[in-house]
C-alpha cells in the first residue's frame, strides 16, 4: 500500500482544482462539505474529488499534509486555498470563479516544449 501522504501529494498535484470533502458533490455527507461542492460548481468547472468518509487513509492523514484540521480542504494548482468558510468567501467576492477556471485552463494547455 503506498504511503497516503505521498499519495495525497500526488493527487493535489494532479488535479488542477481538487476537493476534499465528506461524501460526493451530488451526495455530500456535511453541511459544510456541501456548500463548498456547491460554490464550485456554481464556477462552472469540472474539479476532482476525494470522498475523505470512504478513505479512512486520506481522512486520518489529510489534516496533516497541509497542517488543515478540518473537512473539507480546497486546493488550486497544487495550493491549499482552505476550508468551507474560505472558499465561500472567495466565492462571494468573485474570486474563486476566475481562480478555478484559470488553473483548469492551465491544465488543458499542451506542455512547452
Amino acid at each position: 500500500m503506498s504511503d497516503p501522504l505521498q499519495r495525497i501529494k500526488e493527487q493535489v498535484e494532479g488535479n488542477p482544482v481538487i476537493l476534499y470533502m465528506k461524501g460526493t458533490p451530488d451526495f455530500p455527507q456535511c453541511g459544510f462539505s456541501s456548500r463548498a461542492a456547491q460554490a464550485l460548481k456554481a464556477c462552472g468547472v469540472d474539479f476532482a474529488y476525494v470522498n475523505v468518509l470512504a478513505d479512512p487513509e486520506i481522512f486520518e492523514n489529510l489534516p496533516k499534509f497541509a497542517n488543515w484540521p478540518t473537512f473539507p480542504q480546497l486546493y488550486v494548482n497544487g495550493e491549499l486555498v482552505g476550508g468551507c468558510d474560505i472558499t465561500l468567501e472567495l466565492y462571494q467576492k468573485g474570486e474563486l470563479q476566475p481562480m478555478v477556471q484559470q488553473a483548469a485552463q492551465g491544465a488543458a494547455k499542451p506542455a512547452e516544449s
